[in-house]
């Protein structure tokens, strides 16, 4: 009797199973089979920032390659998203989160880090609906953790619908048993999340336990505003459990304002109990704040007349005329480049020099050569330009005057002046001291900082602010002592909590660092760069290497002039520094002295050849730990750069501590693209967990792909639209 009980209730369990995974597929194909008006009609930002309606993701996605920063919330959460759409079906969200009083009635509370995936599993057609698949919160703390499946339709100009099954947080209104149970009981349970101290995929959590519908509805009724409406299938049962949170009702309703494609402000009615609000900065890395560089025009090709071109004359010789050097230094100067040496043969001139102002290296070529024309004698033909980083030559450039004669005013002159280029693999040898003595040699600058120290599991905002002295003095063009020093007015870092742990404190105590005093160095060392070989690079840097860590680093880099591919390798010996940021090392009881430690990786580098920038170390770190770091970058033309990383050592995630490994969000804004204006200069921003110890490296300037790749063919042939310019 009891075998054909179990037996029976089997038999109706699957039963259930079967229809409602029958009913969830005739909703998605109903819904997908739907026609309607698939025109141009951006997706909204939700509260969670993700493309979607109010609270609930939709199927669709944002223009390639968009970021979207929103912050919003109601009265117990807010929220602080960033939404990068990597390629143009695939994003992927950080968000920082405040939830009030999180265990409860007058309760501390939860700061809490979450990041999300979205993937447009198909675009939208004439008669075939939009559908994505995505993770919400699916390696954090699990607050948010809940994963979908949905479908978005145009069905006319003004109307689109979405509708959606949810699991996890998704489905805790309206819940029913999980569909996918037909495939295997294993989805049937969600187990409990014992996320530790957070930062790991929970994979045993994807998609199973209960799942639930959600929907929703937008009205486009002018040209600026569109209303929605949803049915959430979030219940925020933790939260109405404790008391924190009222929702009356399931359904949400929202009102936009989206007037032009830079912003989104929204205000929202929440479960019949709440009123919420957000806004979303909207930014475009492919495009440009200023629509046209301010910075000074170029000046014209100077045209030769035939009679006295001298083309063709390879054995004449012209002497190099103190004169002649003066003028053409002098022109340089006057467009932001310093020259470094010339040496004419024959009808070719030879000029080495150094971009101090164009991000982009070939606008600094194309500034060169036009100032050559002007200046070099008529009977010079071939411009052979050779850019410098470092005070290392990066490649040959070889430019005939007579093409660029011809070019300058032709329609698409950047494409048929790249075609006429040939590029080669620099000289080795380095070459003597900076012929232009019009460039200092001494550099220094005084100006405010504000330091800032992002989503602490505790506070969402720690910095510090004074003022910063920076020095370079160029021994030679490539010997440089170079250091900064800064005086604190205000900060609120020192009170950060630093976490107990087994390894040496490398990184977690970094907010003791400067508290003793207020005036600081944060770096101050002697840098060398040399050619050792064809397509070699090398680096030695000596002395107070970082804010936390004074030594010596190597650093050896295989890049061919015309590869995508680079190989590099670094070894450093450092020991850390005293807190008070003076001349002295901290001295450890524990250790009866001071803590120094040799690190060293091996790096692999990848130039993909659709923007995206790959990059592998595998090493040891500066806690001792052995391991490997993964990084992917997509950069843009216009020197935007997003990516994220992540590094796995043998530290077990018990003992790293919270986040359980670092990773992180790395973002570099071109200061050009936002001033429009002729600059190298850019601001760096890392998003990221705490400071800890396991997978930390030493933070030393001047490594060498970074210096070196940008005068090499591909960056050159990326950039190569700003020739003209």
């Amino acid at each position: 009797m009891r075998h054909w009980a179990m037996s029976e209730l089997a038999g109706q369990r699957n039963e259930a199973m079967k229809r409602s995974i029958q009913l969830t597929t005739l909703a998605f194909c109903a819904f997908a089979a739907s026609d309607g008006a698939a025109e141009e009609w951006r997706s909204g930002y939700s509260l969670y920032g993700t493309p979607g309606l109010i609270e609930m993701p939709s199927a669709f996605v944002r223009p390639d390659a968009e970021i979207g920063m929103t912050l919003g919330g109601f009265e117990n959460q807010q929220r602080v998203s960033f939404n990068f759409q990597v390629t143009p079906r695939f994003s992927g969200t950080f968000r920082y989160s405040r939830l009030a009083e999180w265990g409860g009635p007058g309760t501390d509370d939860l700061y809490d880090r979450s990041f999300d995936l979205h993937y447009q599993l198909l675009t939208e057609g004439s008669l075939r609906s939009a559908v994505a698949i995505g993770l919400r919160d699916f390696m954090g703390t699990g607050v948010y953790s809940g994963e979908y499946l949905v479908a978005s339709k145009t069905l006319s100009p003004q109307l689109r619908a979405t509708v959606g099954l949810g699991w996890g947080r998704l489905a805790t209104e309206g819940g029913f048993e999980n569909p996918l149970g037909v495939v295997s009981d294993a989805f049937i349970e969600r187990p409990a999340l014992d996320f530790g101290f957070g930062g790991k995929p929970s994979f045993d959590q994807f998609f199973r336990g209960d799942a639930a519908f959600f929907g929703g509805a937008e009205w486009r009724f002018s040209d600026n505003w569109i209303a929605t409406a949803e049915y959430s299938s979030d219940g925020y049962a933790r939260e109405t459990s404790l008391g924190v949170v009222e929702r009356e009702t399931p359904f949400n309703f929202g009102l936009s304002y989206a007037p032009n494609a830079d912003y989104i402000l929204s205000a929202y009615a929440l479960g019949g109990s709440d009123i919420g609000f957000s806004a979303t900065l909207v930014i475009d890395p492919k495009d440009r704040v200023a629509r046209s560089g301010f910075e000074a025009a170029p000046v014209p090709v100077s045209v030769r007349t035939r009679t006295a071109s001298g083309i063709g004359s390879d054995s004449v010789v012209v002497p190099v005329a103190p004169a002649l050097e003066d003028a053409t230094a002098a022109a340089l100067l006057a467009e932001g480049v310093v020259l470094q040496s010339l040496v004419f043969s024959g009808s070719t001139v030879r000029v080495r020099f150094k971009n101090e102002t164009y991000r982009a290296e070939a606008q600094a070529l194309g500034r060169v050569a036009r100032v050559l024309t002007a200046t070099m004698p008529p009977s010079v033909e071939m411009f052979v330009l050779e850019p410098t980083g470092a005070g290392l030559p990066l490649s040959t450039v070889s430019i005939r005057r007579s093409d660029m004669e011809a070019l300058e005013n032709r329609p698409n002159a950047a494409a048929r002046s790249l075609a006429q280029v040939a590029f080669a693999e620099a000289p080795a040898e380095v070459g003597q001291a900076p012929l232009n003595m019009q460039a200092s040699a001494f550099e220094w600058g005084l100006s405010p900082y504000y330091a800032v120290q992002l989503f602490d599991g505790s506070d969402p905002l720690r910095g510090e602010y004074g003022l910063q002295a920076d020095l370079r003095y160029a021994l030679l063009p490539n010997l440089t002592l170079e250091g900064t020093a800064r005086y604190r007015i205000s900060e609120n870092r020192s009170d950060a909590r630093v976490s107990d742990s087994t390894l040496q404190p490398v990184r977690r105590n970094v907010a003791l660092y400067g508290e003793a005093g207020e005036i600081g160095i944060e770096d101050l060392a002697l840098h060398w760069y040399e050619r050792p070989g064809r397509a070699l690079y090398s680096r030695v840097s000596l002395g107070y290497l970082e804010k936390m860590f004074a030594g010596a680093s190597t650093e050896l880099l295989w890049k061919p002039v015309d590869s995508r591919v680079a190989l590099g390798a670094e070894l450093n010996y450092v020991v850390q520094r005293d807190y008070d940021l003076g001349f002295g090392a901290q001295d450890f009881p524990e250790l009866d002295g001071v803590y120094d430690v040799v690190t060293g990786h091996g790096s692999v580098y990848y130039d993909f050849e659709n923007d995206f920038h790959g990059r592998i170390d595998v090493g040891r770190y500066l806690a001792g730990d052995w391991g490997a770091t993964f990084a992917l970058d997509r950069e843009f033309a216009n020197g935007w750069r997003v990516g994220a990383y992540a590094t796995l050592t043998d530290v077990p995630f018990d003992d790293f501590g919270e986040g359980s490994f670092d990773k992180g969000i790395q973002l570099t804004i071109p200061l050009d693209w936002a001033l429009g204006n002729a600059t190298r200069d850019q601001v760096d921003v890392r998003l990221s967990s705490l400071s800890r110890d396991g997978g930390a490296r030493l933070n030393v300037d001047g490594r060498l792909y970074e210096t070196v790749r940008g005068g090499h063919v591909v960056a050159l042939q990326e950039s190569w639209g700003r020739f003209w310019r």
